[in-house]
């Protein structure tokens, strides 16, 4: 998986690389064996919350090349604006969306980590996460949370449908290709332009429209005050267990200015 997110970050030269959920330093062993010719090899720092894992990674400190933290991704990233070139994330951003205890709020957390995420990476830098989302509704959670960061985000999926079926969020910072130099198209899907196999799901599409281009607008379930919006909302608190007033002609229906 550490492979596959190197090659989803497209690293031409020896970079700077945050690993988020570094564990053990398993994934930080595979940024140090880059070899030159394929862009490495890659200088590293790890986070992680887990004070045990970080000790194994110790325990084997001749084999460890890169610096460790013990920090909760949850509280945010605590390094200075612009100081890496990449960063990567492999199984860990899921458990963003599990409350420990009730001080814990998934939303908050997501917000933190993907703020403090985009801060820390320079302008034109990538990150790559692969996550395991419980369900749709977790998938959507963190995807929204990094858009809403200000991250150009896709999802990409490898053997959808399969029990090996893996996702990884694809965030970059915008600048480098994505805006056009050295023929990028400006889109974060053109990461993955010829490779078999892979959707891509890109989050920023839900808000076009085909005949508005890339500005056009809002679905009408997001435009605020518009009858499909009305109703998602009761659905919504129904599902809270509260009692809303039943659907009818005049839902959403817009009143005339009465003098």
């Amino acid at each position: 998986m550490t492979h596959r997110a190197l090659s989803l970050l497209s690293l031409t030269a020896p970079s700077l690389i945050l690993d988020i959920g570094c564990g053990s330093g398993l994934s930080g062993d595979i940024l140090s064996s880059v070899s030159p010719t394929d862009g490495g090899p890659h200088t590293w720092i790890g986070l992680d919350i887990s004070a045990s894992m970080l000790a194994q990674a110790l325990d084997r400190d001749a084999t460890i090349d890169g610096d460790l933290l013990l920090a909760d991704m949850g509280q945010g990233v605590p390094f200075r604006a612009g100081s890496f070139d990449a960063a990567v994330s492999i199984s860990a951003i899921q458990w963003l969306c599990q409350a420990e205890t009730s001080d814990d709020v998934p939303q908050a957390r997501l917000r933190c980590f993907f703020d403090g995420l985009y801060a820390s990476l320079r302008r034109g830098g990538r990150a790559v996460c692969q996550f395991y989302p419980a369900n749709d509704a977790q998938r959507e959670m963190i995807s929204a949370a990094a858009v809403r960061a200000g991250f150009g985000a896709g999802i990409l999926e490898d053997d959808p449908g399969t029990k090996n079926a893996k996702l990884y969020l694809v965030l970059t910072v915008g600048g480098g290709d994505l805006e056009g130099s050295n023929g990028g198209n400006g889109d974060i899907t053109s990461v993955v332009r010829g490779m078999e196999g892979v959707d891509v799901e890109d989050s920023r599409r839900k808000r076009e429209r085909a005949v508005g281009g890339k500005r056009g607008k809002l679905a009408p379930e997001r435009t605020k005050g518009s009858k499909a919006w009305i109703v998602r909302k009761k659905e919504q608190m129904e599902r809270k267990g509260k009692v809303v007033k039943a659907n009818s002609k005049y839902t959403g229906r817009k009143r005339k200015i009465a003098f």
